[in-house]
């Protein structure tokens, strides 16, 4: 495990390199986003009213991951809930516990602000899954997504 990793919160300095990773992210679940969906996306981790924000890994001023939680309210508890709808770590990173790191830092914020749980979903075939159930196993749930857009 590599113990030079500083986790923190991502800043107007961090949009290259974040959009590389982001890149990336999205060729390895092979999406193509619309420039203007990443735009938005972006513009939503400065902005203090959004409940979309993001973290990254860095070691020695060098990006390497990142975590993006979108916070909401939940209609069977009383505090907030956190998605943990991206998280991804450079390929020539991995293996260094970062991944493991980035997580262990989204429990840490939602012990310290009080959420009520932090959830995520991956591909049942997801290498990342080894790391996901260090923390907790999968549960029974299947998702259903309909597209509206």
């Amino acid at each position: 495990m590599n113990n030079n990793v500083t986790i923190r919160d991502i800043c107007h300095g961090d949009k290259i390199r974040w959009h590389i990773l982001w890149d990336e992210y999205n060729a390895f679940f092979k999406k193509k986003l619309a420039p203007e969906i990443t735009s938005r996306t972006w513009e939503r981790f400065l902005d203090t009213k959004s409940m979309i924000f993001a973290r990254v890994a860095e070691i020695d001023k060098n990006i390497v991951g990142f975590s993006i939680g979108v916070l909401h309210e939940g209609t069977w508890v009383a505090n907030p809930v956190c998605y943990l709808e991206d998280l991804y770590v450079d390929q020539s990173y991995r293996g260094n516990g970062i991944g493991q790191k980035l997580v262990q830092d989204m429990i840490d914020l939602g012990t310290e602000a009080n959420w009520s749980n932090l959830y995520w979903h991956t591909g049942v075939n997801n290498p990342a899954r080894k790391l996901y159930n260090k923390f907790i196993k999968a549960d029974n749930f299947v998702r259903y997504r309909l597209p509206l857009l």
